[in-house]
């Protein structure tokens, strides 16, 4: 599992300071989550194929959470695209886009399937044959849904060895192994199935935590996630701020990961009115342990191939 930051900072944008957006490759499927202002600038800076966007999910409606996608979508039709583009947003986002197009009259020639959000409890929103999205239902100024990325549990793994000791078995019997059936021998004999096969994967798990305010029931949703992004636009010193505009500080972001005992923590959307973001670190660290500053370009990845996860951070 490998997340890239592309921007992670608040509704100011500077220089070097992007608006969300977030691309997460999980078990070969490729998501992209936001799309602030000037997020196909960054998929081009970090070297991101736009061909690998199928699948975009919107967390709310505020412009520095989506205000890129229509120049993205735009740019698709520039290049020729003609993969259907799928769009997971709160209500109200098609009549957006659908209304720029019209105006630009620049309509694209591949389809835009809209999934529109309108639930308030946590609900299945993507679904194939290896990873589920689920919805994290959020309190903002406006209807915001954070998202649960989560790996299926793969196929098991054959113990070639083991396998070789019973010559019976035929690579044709291999499919019904890491299906998890036992081998029944010629004679009856019932060679149950972990003799033959080692346990899959730990499947991956990845939350992403978006504008909201302090919301600790969302913890049951993400339990033992593995990878959780909770945004922290303010320290505690201005704690009455955040409860104002419904966001959430560092220290309650480290209330959140320690209370759905996260293994690992992203801080992200940053408030302007911060020059140091290490505070934002610190004040998260007093609650828990395992703290990392979300930063344009950074690259952050969780491996399960071993049965400790393993995760590598770059920058």
């Amino acid at each position: 599992m490998s997340l890239t930051i592309l921007g992670c900072h608040s509704a100011t944008p500077r220089t070097s300071a992007h608006p969300t957006s977030q691309y997460l490759e999980i078990n070969n499927k490729r998501f992209l989550i936001d799309c602030g202002e000037g997020t196909q600038v960054q998929l081009r800076k970090y070297k991101i194929k736009f061909s690998n966007i199928n699948h975009i999910f919107i967390s709310h409606l505020h412009g520095d959470h989506f205000f890129g996608l229509i120049g993205l979508i735009s740019t698709f039709g520039l290049l020729n695209r003609k993969n259907d583009l799928h769009i997971y947003a709160p209500t109200g986002l098609k009549e957006i886009i659908q209304l720029q197009l019209k105006t630009s009259n620049s309509w694209p020639q591949f389809d835009i399937i809209y999934h529109e959000l309108k639930n308030d409890q946590s609900e299945l929103i993507f679904d194939d044959n290896k990873v589920e999205v689920y919805t994290v239902p959020l309190t903002h100024r406006v209807y915001t849904n954070g998202f649960l990325f989560k790996e299926k549990i793969g196929e098991r793994k054959l113990n070639i060895n083991a396998i070789k000791e019973n010559p019976e078995i035929e690579i044709c019997d291999y499919q019904n192994l890491k299906n998890g059936k036992d081998f029944v021998t010629k004679n009856g004999t019932i060679i149950e199935n972990k003799e033959l096969t080692f346990d899959p994967n730990k499947p991956l798990s990845y939350a992403f935590c978006s504008d909201t305010v302090y919301k600790p029931e969302i913890a049951t949703i993400i339990k033992n996630v593995d990878l959780l992004y909770h945004e922290s636009t303010f320290l505690k010193d201005r704690q009455e701020i955040a409860a104002t505009t419904k966001h959430s500080t560092a220290e309650e972001a480290g209330k959140i990961a320690k209370k759905a005992n996260s293994k690992q923590l992203i801080l992200g959307h940053f408030s302007s009115r911060y020059t140091n973001l290490d505070l934002f670190k610190q004040e998260a660290e007093t609650v828990f342990d395992n703290v990392v500053l979300a930063k344009e370009g950074k690259i952050i990845t969780v491996d399960n191939k071993t049965f400790a996860t393993e995760l590598t951070i770059n920058q």
